[in-house]
Order: C-alpha cells, then sequence, then structure tokens
C-alpha cells in the first residue's frame, strides 16, 4: 500500500509521485485569494444594500437627519472599541485632527448629501453614481496636482458618464421628481469621499489603515449625532420598532462590516482584484431594488450600467 506522509506520496512501484511545498503553498495561495475575493464580494453586497435600506426607512416615514442620526449612533460603539483596541500609538495630534476632519468630509457630510439624494432618485441610479469615485479622483488630480489625463482615462470617463446620462434617463421614465438636484446630491458625495481618498493617503502612511478608519468614522459618527441632537427633539425617537431594525441593519451590514471587511479583502488580493469584485455592488443593488423596492429595470438602465462599469475599471485597472 502507498505510503502517506506530509508533503509526499510515495509509491512502492516504480516512479514517484510528489506533492511538495510549492504544490501546497499554490493551494494555499488560491485558498487566500478566493477568501479575499469572497471578503470583497460581501462588502460590495453590504455597501450595494444601503441604498435600499434607505429608500425602506423613508417609507417608514424617516427623515434624513435622523436616519442619519440613528445609523451612526448605532455605528459609533464598534468604531470607538476598533479605536481603542488598536491605540493610539504613534498618532500626534496632526494625524488625529486631519483623519478627523478627513472623516467629517467624507462620511460626514459625503452620507448626509447622499441621503438628500436618495429622496429624489432610485437607489440602482444612486448607486451607479457613488461608483464614480476612480473618476473623481482622476480629475481632481489632474486640478490639483497637474497631472495630465491621457487618451485611456479620457475613454474611461467618456463611457462613465455616458452611462450615467442613460442610468438618468432610465430613472425620467418612471420617476417624476426632480432627478438632476438628486443625482447632484449624491455626485456631491461621491466628491467629497474623493477628497477623503486623497487625503487620507498621507495620513495612513502614518498611523495605518485601521486607526485612520476608526477615527474618522468616529468623527463622522459624532457629528451626526450632535446634528440630530440640535435640529431635532428627542420625542421624534417615538417611532416603530421596524425603524430601528432597518437602522441597525444599515449600521452593522452596510457601515461597520463592509469598511473592515473591504479593507481586508483588498490586503488578500490587492486593489486590482478588488476593483474587479467590486465592480458587482451596481448590479447587486439594481437586482436588490427591483426585488424589495419594485424598481423598473429597463434595457436603458443595463446599458448604462454597462458602460459606467467599463470606465470606472478601465481606470481601477489602469496598472
Amino acid at each position: 500500500m502507498p505510503s502517506i506522509s506530509e508533503g509526499t506520496i510515495t509509491a512502492p512501484v516504480a516512479g514517484t509521485v510528489r506533492v511538495n511545498g510549492s504544490a501546497q503553498l499554490s493551494v494555499r495561495v488560491k485558498k487566500h485569494t478566493i477568501f479575499g475575493a469572497a471578503l470583497v464580494f460581501t462588502a460590495a453586497v453590504g455597501f450595494s444594500a444601503k441604498g435600499v435600506l434607505v429608500k425602506i426607512a423613508y417609507s417608514l416615514g424617516v427623515d434624513p437627519v435622523t436616519l442619519l442620526g440613528l445609523r451612526m449612533a448605532f455605528s459609533l460603539p464598534f468604531f470607538v472599541f476598533i479605536l481603542v483596541w488598536s491605540r493610539g500609538d504613534g498618532m500626534g495630534w496632526t494625524e488625529l485632527l486631519a483623519a478627523s476632519g478627513l472623516g467629517f468630509l467624507g462620511y460626514y457630510v459625503g452620507s448626509f448629501l447622499d441621503l438628500l439624494g436618495l429622496q429624489y432618485i432610485s437607489a440602482g441610479l444612486e448607486r451607479m453614481i457613488l461608483f464614480l469615485y476612480p473618476t473623481i479622483v482622476v480629475l481632481l488630480s489632474a486640478l490639483i496636482y497637474r497631472k495630465a489625463v491621457g487618451k485611456k482615462q479620457m475613454l474611461a470617463l467618456f463611457l462613465s458618464y455616458g452611462g450615467i446620462y442613460l442610468a438618468f434617463m432610465h430613472d425620467a421614465s418612471f420617476n417624476d421628481k426632480n432627478i438632476l438636484l438628486g443625482g447632484l446630491l449624491v455626485l456631491g458625495n461621491g466628491l467629497s469621499f474623493a477628497c477623503y481618498l486623497l487625503g487620507g493617503g498621507v495620513v495612513i502612511s502614518k498611523i495605518g489603515a485601521t486607526r485612520f478608519t476608526a477615527v474618522a468614522m468616529t468623527s463622522a459618527c459624532i457629528a451626526s449625532v450632535i446634528q440630530f441632537a440640535l435640529l431635532r427633539p428627542l420625542a421624534v425617537l417615538a417611532m416603530p420598532l421596524k425603524v430601528y431594525e432597518v437602522t441597525l441593519a444599515m449600521a452593522v451590514f452596510s457601515t461597520v462590516l463592509p469598511a473592515f471587511l473591504l479593507s481586508e479583502g483588498i490586503r488578500r488580493i490587492g486593489p486590482e482584484r478588488a476593483a474587479l469584485v467590486g465592480a458587482a455592488g451596481p448590479v447587486i443593488t439594481i437586482i436588490l431594488a427591483y426585488y424589495l423596492l419594485g424598481e423598473p429595470v429597463s434595457l436603458l438602465q443595463i446599458a448604462g450600467s454597462i458602460l459606467v462599469l467599463s470606465g470606472v475599471l478601465l481606470i481601477s485597472l489602469e496598472k
């Protein structure tokens, strides 16, 4: 009978079949990659569900200020715990203020603009506009750092914004609200997040991604709660249990978990592969919105989605 030992299979007949260390390493790398892709995909599902959950909350009579306050209030304990757990070694006042300011801009201002925009446009269109942030980074880099926009990037911009135009036409076919205002508000979220990414690179290199995310999100959560306290009486918290279930789901499954699942996924498979997997996000939102909200799907929307995904991936995978 063949004898089996760790890493090697030997047979008493002529010839030897070996599963050597490099083969085992290859299997481990494949498992590592598959698991990383699964993390990124799960994060994409969580982020994609946010717009749908917001629409459900609006149908229950919640306003944007209250919704953002509840979402961030539920999220705050998680980020504070992560901040304490990661400790503040090597983080001075300069880094703390920079991370807090970027979090205020990217996640408080951006999130509030996004919630306001979702009052006017579909969840599918919102996710496609947010998916444009790599193109906004390219445009900001050209303006701030005087980086030239190449032919491939120009093509990507043309595809992306052409796709958004088609998506707007789709929304206009069934939506009688001010979709231009809604689109601009959500685009403001994308602009805020692009600034967050551009400014965050320097701070992350000094204090690390985990602490940076924890500080930035804690800042955004506190700002959101303060806004609610200033603009709304506590009496508005007397809402049905369903509202709290939806906002808690937004906090856990569309805010906290996706943020760290995505970071871990990128660490395992790299940003290029993560971009490929994350491209499923707008498609997931369209599917969820169709089944859970009854938002219509048309060939115009599908064509727009394909153009947006093509343009953004062309930029994201340019290397």
